[in-house]
């Protein structure tokens, strides 16, 4: 087959003289090389730098620019290559033929960068642009040679043609898999790598070129005449073409490190950009952190001190008014404990939004922690501040859906004023809190302003909370006062309730309710209650020596105490050293005290009653127990508040409430002790419907135990409190506590019990 003159897959003529005396300069051929291998580096890097442009006009830049420096670098080498071909013969060659082989070799590279631009190759990618590749290599190659003019005609054998068409094929394959494995990496071995790919991508165009050139025969036919080379310049030529690929591929590898440099000085300046950024995001988060509550998104106690810090100054300055509100949410804890906390700061998000709507744009609106909230805002008088205080109550009282319940919540509030109430961040505070606490006592749901009474009330209770310390520590002046309580069949003492006092050197005898909250607000309860359950145990002993050994001694414990796990070994203690038998002692607690964590309470309540003491529910129906929580407690007596009984047998309700107390306690198969009885009425009633045993002024008040061992024996001289009768029992005249003080009918109904 002939193609521009050359004979491919054809058979040797056979006339014609073949020219045998062909060779290549060595020098050449080896500048060749270094031609092809600068190139293929050159067009690496340029492929490098065509991934990593994010900009598309210099994306496209860098596509032409390697396109250039693999075209220039294969077509010098082949250029070069023929240079260093040396024959006997005359050598010209064509300048259209050489163009368009350089022209071939542009439309190659061209398609090789194409290929590489893709975003992803697949198989049928990489062997499709490499036989597209390896047919351009090959197609210049032959039409390069068509340029070369002799005299004589070329032939080229068919297996070494085959096998330069394999290898260029083999290299175009190769070269895209390394060019698309080096377009990302750095460092060291990446470089010594891409050096290598280098040298086997130009040995791959280099071995194509020379088995081609392997292949040809050059025949001169019998009537052509042998022209002789004349001069010979291809050595300069070769240099030049040489010097000015090489000068080119150094010029834009250059190039290339000179942008690679740029590119990552850029990228560095952009990732200190985006650390900076994240720095001053990292600083703002910090800052909202540090002055902002997470959850409300309301300032903390931090933000709010620096906050009121510079409040206080600018009121300072002009001496204008400025008020403190202390918020408290009222029975908080219950929502925590009955909905679970997830319940509860959804709770908290919605009332922080109450009463920042509330309140104006300008007032200072903060979280400190749980359920306490604080609100500044500057007034020109008290009323401003009161009828703010109002508005936030009022806003709270909005229903609130949560958890599928609809629910109500109050508030406590605490207010103080700059600067009647204090000029000092931590006057304010405190007595915007003492005002607080006053608001919580009185009931809840309730605002109250500072006043000098509080500060007087606190001080003598922090005075109180010191001696109640050394009090307990050193055990003098407390002392324990026994109510008895009544068998209603026997007609006799059947138990007596323990009930602390404190002899006060300067305000003398002093009830529970001066000190019970001081020693529950400040973790002494524990020690109390345990030192009432000694003594209680030790007097028992005593009477019990003293002839009363069929007397039972109740003990007040309160819910500190029950939550204490040593409790039941302290029970057990306190009977060992008292020498009682455990059916001796019985424990009341209230139903309040038994609805904290449940489980925990029945397993412990079970324990002590497995010693065999008995445990009582105090104040019954005051509190918010469930009776599926009641039938689970391992109880024996039941208490009736007082509260119900203050009306009976007046009031129809009342005497109903009580009936089905007594007869629920007994279908539960419990005792029944009916407390606050102070008329003869009311003793009736209660023994015509069954009640077991009776509690109140009307047949004993609290005494100590000396006076108490008096009326003991004055009730067994007379055979019991009660004279039977053949239909309603009647009380013993009162004249029997004639000499007993404080055993009069119709006293207070405030019970100083613990």
């Amino acid at each position: 087959m002939e193609w521009l003159g050359l004979q491919l897959f054809a058979d040797l003529p056979a006339t014609g003289r073949i020219v045998i005396d062909c060779r290549h300069e060595p020098f050449l051929v080896l500048l060749a090389y270094l031609v092809a291998c600068a190139a293929c580096f050159a067009t690496l890097d340029m492929a490098e730098r065509q991934s990593h442009s994010e900009d598309p006009t210099a994306h496209r830049q860098w596509n032409m620019l390697g396109a250039c420096c693999l075209a220039g670098g294969i077509w010098a080498m082949h250029f070069i290559s023929m240079l260093a071909f040396q024959a006997p013969v005359e050598v010209h060659y064509d300048a259209s033929l050489t163009i368009l082989s350089l022209l071939i070799a542009l439309a190659v590279a061209w398609l090789a960068m194409h290929s590489l631009d893709r975003s992803q190759m697949r198989t049928h990618h990489y062997l499709q642009s490499a036989v597209l590749i390896g047919l351009g290599i090959i197609l210049m190659h032959f039409v390069g040679m068509a340029a070369l003019e002799t005299g004589a005609r070329q032939y080229y054998q068919t297996g070494l043609l085959l096998a330069s068409a394999t290898i260029a094929l083999l290299t175009s394959l190769t070269a895209l898999c390394l060019a698309r494995y080096f377009r990302h990496g750095s460092g060291t071995l990446h470089h010594a790598m891409k050096y290598g790919a280098s040298l086997l991508m130009a040995g791959g165009i280099v071995a194509t070129h020379f088995t081609a050139m392997s292949a040809l025969t050059l025949v001169i036919p019998a009537d052509t005449a042998l022209r002789l080379p004349s001069g010979d310049n291809s050595l300069q030529l070769a240099l030049g073409i040489g010097f000015i690929t090489l000068l080119i591929s150094a010029a834009s590898i250059s190039t290339a490190l000179a942008d690679k440099k740029l590119q990552s000085k850029e990228h560095d300046l952009r990732r200190v950009s985006v650390l900076l950024s994240q720095l001053d995001q990292a600083r703002a988060s910090l800052q909202q952190a540090a002055h902002y509550d997470a959850l409300t998104n309301l300032v903390n106690r931090r933000g709010f001190n620096q906050v009121f810090a510079e409040r206080l100054a600018e009121h300072q300055a002009t001496q204008s008014h400025l008020a403190v509100m202390f918020l408290d949410i009222d029975h908080f804890k219950r929502i925590n404990d009955s909905l679970g906390h997830d319940a509860g700061d959804e709770l908290l998000k919605v009332i922080a939004s109450h009463i920042k709507a509330a309140t104006r744009n300008h007032d200072l609106v903060a979280r400190f922690g749980g359920d306490e909230f604080c609100v500044v805002t500057s007034l020109n008088n008290r009323d401003e501040a009161r009828h703010l205080a109002q508005r936030i109550m009022q806003r709270m009282k909005e229903p609130i859906d949560l958890g599928g319940r609809r629910m109500v919540m109050t508030t406590s509030i605490g207010i103080s004023i700059f600067p009647d109430d204090g000029t000092t961040a931590e006057e304010l505070l405190k007595h915007a809190d003492l005002a607080l606490y006053q608001s919580k006592g009185n009931g809840r749901n309730s605002l109250n302003f500072f006043n000098d009474s509080l500060k007087t009330q606190a001080s003598i209770a922090l005075q109180l909370e010191e001696e109640l310390r050394v009090a307990l520590l050193e055990e003098h002046g407390l002392c324990v006062h026994y109510q008895p309580i009544f068998d209603l069949r026997s007609r006799q003492v059947a138990k007596l309730e323990a009930l602390v006092r404190w002899r006060h050197p300067q305000h003398g005898l002093l009830g529970p309710d001066r000190f019970i909250a001081i020693a529950e607000a400040n973790g002494l309860i524990i020690d109390l209650d345990l030192w009432v359950l000694r003594h209680a145990c030790a007097d028992l002993a005593y009477l019990q020596r003293h002839g009363h050994g069929n007397l039972k001694v109740t003990v007040n414990c309160s819910a500190v105490t029950l939550s204490h796990d040593e409790l039941p070994n302290e029970v057990e203690k306190a009977l060992f050293h008292a020498g009682l038998a455990p059916w001796q002692l019985e424990l009341e607690v209230t139903e309040n005290a038994l609805m904290g964590d449940i489980q925990r309470t029945v397993n412990l309540l079970k324990r002590v009653r497995a010693q065999g003491v008995a445990l009582s529910i105090d104040d019954f129906g005051t509190g918010y127990s469930s009776l599926a929580y009641l039938k689970r407690l391992p109880l024996d007596v039941l208490k009736i508040d007082r509260s119900f009984l203050q009306d009976v047998p007046g009031s129809q309700k009342d005497r109903e409430i009580v009936q089905a107390i007594i007869v629920m306690a007994h279908t539960l198969h419990l005792q029944v002790v009916s407390e606050g009885v102070e008329n003869a009425e009311q003793l009736a009633f209660l023994e015509a419907h069954g009640c077991d045993y009776l509690q109140g002024y009307l047949l004993g008040r609290p005494e100590p135990l000396a006076e108490l061992r008096s009326l003991l024996e004055r009730l067994e001289h007379q055979g019991g409190l009660f004279s039977p009768c053949c239909d309603t029992a009647q009380p013993v005249s009162p004249d029997l506590f004639a000499d007993t003080p404080g055993l009069r009918a119709g006293a207070s109904t405030v019970r100083q019990g613990h």
